[in-house]
């Protein structure tokens, strides 16, 4: 028969030997997502780097050294040639992201909440909408912008990336009013609240995790979009920052330093949006699933 003394000293035993364990998992997580960080950074790292360097420097032999003299004039003549698109560029995703946004929000709410015959299959259809691909789309998309008119300028573009983004838009305002208690929806019914009078009033207050969500997803995505960019608006005067920075690189010869400080600058705003909203943007992709 074992002791009690023997006993005592096995469950310490064991329990230090847990918090070994548990303390080499902790460490070794760490690790891990220290080196991951690192290697999901070096293409940064590379870029503001040679951004840094003089035209004779930057070169893609060394484009893993350090910069042996500071020079800022990749980033000052990226930002000279890039700003009036950039300027293009926020002209074109602040509208584009706040109708697809506000649209979005109104299909989602009544998929959700006002059933319809064929409504599932009208849902379905226009879900059907994210595995269309953009090369798929390009001709009658240019044949439609010139019969509308609007071929050739940013509200075409705009027109666009609204339509082509409210598959995911409408999907996660769906997904979110899904969650919300019907007794809301029937409380203001029985108010007197209208349709839109509910969801203005009701569902879009209690809706803002989602369109964070929504806003943070459009914003990035027509940010960083270069075909239909391209295609739609062939003035380069009108053109978006993607397509500028594309054309930084010359016919002959590519200052290095130039493009990489560009590559920079055109991703410095979707980054600082990630940055300063990032955390809004998890708390609502999990909203739903913490509710449901």
């Amino acid at each position: 028969m074992t002791s009690p003394t023997t006993v005592s000293q096995i469950k310490n035993r064991n329990t230090g030997l847990w918090r070994r364990i548990k303390h080499a998992n902790a460490w070794t997580a760490w690790f891990m997502l220290v080196a991951m960080a690192i290697f999901f950074l070096l293409p940064v790292y590379v870029l503001v780097m040679n951004g840094l360097k003089d035209p004779a420097s930057a070169e893609l032999s060394q484009m893993w050294r350090p910069p042996s003299t500071w020079s800022w004039g990749g980033f000052s003549e990226a930002w000279e040639r890039l700003s009036p698109s950039m300027i293009n560029s926020v002209t074109l995703v602040v509208p584009a992201t706040v109708i697809s946004t506000f649209i979005g929000s109104v299909n989602g709410y009544f998929f959700a909440k006002w059933k319809f015959k064929g409504s599932e299959y009208l849902l379905m259809l226009l879900l059907f909408g994210f595995f269309i691909p953009y090369q798929a789309v390009l001709l009658p998309l240019v044949r439609f912008l010139q019969w509308t008119g609007l071929y050739g300028s940013v509200w075409g573009l705009i027109l666009t990336h609204v339509i082509y983004g409210l598959p995911i838009t409408t999907l996660i305002f769906r997904n979110h009013f899904s969650t919300l208690p019907h007794g809301l929806f029937e409380a203001a019914k029985v108010d007197g609240a209208g349709p839109f009078r509910t969801f203005w009033s009701v569902m879009l207050p209690l809706s803002v995790p989602s369109i964070v969500v929504v806003a943070i997803f459009q914003f990035t995505n027509i940010w960083n979009e270069f075909l239909f960019a391209v295609t739609v608006v062939p003035n380069p005067e009108a053109q978006p920052v993607t397509v500028a920075l594309n054309n930084l690189s010359g016919n002959f010869s590519v200052d290095w330093n130039v493009v990489m400080a560009g590559a920079v600058t055109a991703a410095l705003p979707t980054a600082l949006v990630y940055i300063f909203l990032g955390r809004f943007f998890v708390k609502g992709v999990t909203a739903g699933a913490i509710k449901g």
